[in-house]
Order: C-alpha cells, then sequence, then structure tokens
C-alpha cells in the first residue's frame, strides 16, 4: 500500500535513524541472485559533476556542441558530465564513440543520460513506446561507457489517479529495469514536475520495481513541499535510494534560496556515493553562473567527503 501523504514527513525521520524501509540499490544488489558484492562503506563519496542542461542557452542554438561541453568540463576540473540527451546530434554507434573517445583521451567520465519520455500515459501502447525509448538511451548509454539513466514519471492526464500513475510508471520502469541491470546500467527516476514532485510517490514508484537496477535521481529543487523544513525532509527521505543528483541554488517553486550546506550534510550523513550534479538554472549567463556554482560544490565535496 502507498504511505499516507498525513504519515509520510512525520516517520521519514525516524526511519531514517531506524534505518529505510527500502533496501537500498547497493543492498539489494548484493543480494540479488549470482551477486556476491562486499558491504559497502557507509562513508560519503561525493563527486562534483555539471549537466549538460547548464549550458542549453549555448547547445540549442549555439556556439556550444556536445564535444565542448565535455571539454568544459575538464575545464572545470570536474569529476564527471551528465549528456543530457536532447543536446546529442544522433544516437549513430560512430558518433557516441567519438564522444566516448574524447572524454577518455581528457579523463572525464560520463555520470550518466538521460530519457525525456513521460511513463504515465493511459494507452497501453504509447506505454510500450516509452519501455522502447528507455530500451535505446540504455543501449546508447551503455555505448558511451556510462552506467545511469534518468526516466521520468510525469503529469497525470485529465481525470486519471496518482495510484494509476503509479502503475503505469511501475508497468515501464519494472521491465526497463531489467533491461538496463543485465547491461550494469542503473535507472534513476527523476523527482519532477507531475506525480514524483512528493518524494512518497517516487518511493512508492520505487518500492514496486523492487530493483537492484533502480533509484532516484534526486534533483534537490524539485519537490512540492508545503514547506521549506518539509524540502530539506523529502530530500532526506529520498538520499538512500539516490543513485545521481541533480544541484540547483533555488528551490524551483519558492525560489528561496537552498541551504546547500545542509543539503551536502544531509547526503553525506546517508552515506551517499555518487555525483553531485550542477543543472544550472540562474539568471546569470551560464558561462560566469556556472563555476561560481560548481567552485562551491566543489568546496562542499571536500568538506563533506574524501572527493
Amino acid at each position: 500500500m502507498r504511505i499516507p501523504r498525513r504519515t509520510f514527513l512525520k516517520t521519514a525521520g525516524a526511519a531514517a535513524i531506524a534505518g529505510p524501509v527500502l533496501a537500498s540499490p547497493a543492498s539489494r544488489a548484493a543480494e540479488a541472485p549470482g551477486l556476491a558484492a562486499p558491504a559497502a562503506s557507509n562513508k560519503p563519496r561525493l563527486l562534483t559533476g555539471c549537466c549538460a542542461y547548464s549550458y542549453r542557452k549555448y547547445l540549442e542554438h549555439g556556439p556550444m556542441t556536445m564535444e565542448d561541453f565535455i571539454l568544459k568540463g575538464v575545464e572545470l576540473g570536474l569529476n564527471g558530465v551528465d549528456l543530457t540527451v536532447y543536446y546529442l546530434k544522433s544516437t549513430d554507434p560512430a558518433y557516441l564513440a567519438s564522444l566516448r573517445h574524447l572524454a577518455f583521451k581528457n579523463g572525464i567520465p560520463f555520470s550518466g543520460t538521460g530519457c525525456g519520455a513521460s511513463m504515465v500515459v493511459a494507452d497501453k501502447a504509447k506505454r510500450d513506446h516509452v519501455l522502447e525509448q528507455i530500451k535505446k538511451w540504455v543501449d546508447a548509454t551503455d555505448q558511451l561507457g556510462a552506467s545511469h539513466v534518468r526516466v521520468f514519471a510525469g503529469r497525470l492526464p485529465k481525470g486519471a489517479t496518482v495510484d494509476q500513475g503509479i502503475a503505469w510508471s511501475v508497468e515501464v520502469m519494472k521491465p526497463a529495469s531489467d533491461y538496463a541491470g543485465v547491461r550494469g546500467i542503473t535507472l534513476g527516476l527523476e523527482d519532477h514536475d507531475g506525480i514524483t514532485e512528493r518524494a512518497e510517490t517516487a518511493l512508492e514508484i520505487l518500492r514496486r520495481v523492487d530493483s537492484p537496477y533502480a533509484g532516484i535521481n534526486l534533483d534537490i529543487s524539485n519537490f512540492n513541499a508545503p514547506s521549506t523544513e518539509d524540502q530539506y525532509a523529502e530530500i532526506k527521505a529520498c538520499v538512500p535510494y539516490a543513485t545521481h543528483s541533480h544541484i540547483r541554488d533555488r528551490f524551483s517553486n519558492s525560489h528561496e534560496l537552498i541551504d546547500l550546506d545542509r543539503v551536502w550534510r544531509i547526503f553525506a550523513e546517508g552515506g551517499y556515493k555518487g555525483y553531485m550534479s550542477a543543472e544550472y538554472e540562474g539568471e546569470e549567463d551560464a558561462m560566469t553562473g556556472v563555476p561560481k556554482l560548481i567552485a562551491q560544490m566543489k568546496t562542499l565535496c571536500r568538506k563533506y567527503s574524501s572527493v
């Protein structure tokens, strides 16, 4: 059964202390048949990254190319870059291989990619198409040499219920996770506009998918929570299942400044190991705004982890 909304935030803090109800992706992977992974360390490992979407103005209309973005990541001294797939020229294997080679030659890995298709669609044939789209991007991600694909649930169509949206999302994400897992790739469900703008719904989808290759692409700014404290509570509730993150400096709905030090502390206390990937949407031009955000993130990564 879904977690009642009125009790979710009240129980989230206690659950974080007592231990998560769901097994985290890492622990479930260790328990999966045929896998004998050692227990993961609780020591956080926070890596600084950047999403290509941060430079959307330049990638959409030029003059920046995806190759330029990769080299920008090197210039900024990042641990990895997140390839927003809207800006790829194609999924032609030769093109993807060229990007992978460029990244390798410059010593910068890809933290992941994404699929923009929405899983919350009422028509079964359309849901089947979304599954094929996710598989397509899993294959492309595999060719790029990355291990993470973010996916989206989406907005409810008129007349549909949240329970239906959850069921449709699970129907798509479960086989997609199986497909990705064979390739060693994890799907991260992003908390985004629509049914996953509340942590309880995202976690319920994840619980029903029940795969070591499914987690949450945790965007710290996107929860539609009733108060600032609730925003941080929702982030904290999702950290044990986070497989990737997106970092902005303001909450999307309230536009209130985010206490990034508090966010890093939450990730560190949750034992997160992965990318803290900037997704810049500030008013300042990205060419100057992104480096400022990255500098702040690097300081926090050094403060709260060994990276």
